[in-house]
């Protein structure tokens, strides 16, 4: 195993299909293109982001691709509310290498488990440590406690735990 894959990782996140499933900080969307197939027609792949122009590059591959079942949300996931998503929506909810970047992760969690049902499923992927210049500098790394009690802190009890790569720890939790 090296870095995370995305194509791999997707398929142990309980997604199936009418499944509907958000990436919070989908950024290049490897993970919205890799859930896509598996929510089929009658589910549904939110690809949420605060950069505009990755979600515009990531909304062109997905409409190159044929992907129909996907909806490209532009905002702060960090602000309470500002996915517009309903509350008790979703049946998962990825936030991938994202954290670190967070001003507000606290927030972010919060706005995670307004929008996921009660049986709902918040995966949270982040890195463990600083490798050769590639993630977060040391000082920027949110720890697997860290990231653990964050999301106890917003509600969630944790399931478990998985090695979605060598440098990354995962983290499952229920509503």
């Amino acid at each position: 195993m090296a870095f995370v894959n995305p194509a791999e990782v997707i398929h142990t996140l309980g997604i199936k299909e009418g499944s509907k499933f958000a990436d919070f900080g989908a950024g290049t969307g490897a993970f919205v293109l890799s859930a896509a197939p598996l929510v089929g027609v009658t589910g549904r792949v939110y690809a949420i982001d605060i950069q505009k122009d990755i979600l515009l590059k990531l909304k062109d591959t997905a409409i190159k691709a044929g992907i129909t079942n996907t909806k490209f949300l532009w905002c702060d996931f960090e602000v309470l509310g500002a996915t517009k998503l309903p509350d008790d929506s979703l049946d998962v909810v990825l936030i991938s290498n994202t954290l670190f970047q967070l001003e507000d992760r606290a927030g972010a969690l919060r706005e995670a488990y307004r929008v996921l049902k009660p049986d709902g499923s918040l995966y949270i992927i982040d890195w463990s440590d600083s490798f050769n210049g590639m993630g977060p500098s040391k000082e920027l790394i949110v720890t697997q406690t860290e990231a653990q009690t964050l999301a106890e802190s917003a509600g969630f009890k944790l399931k478990d735990t998985f090695t979605p790569g060598d440098h990354h720890y995962g983290l499952h939790f229920n509503k």
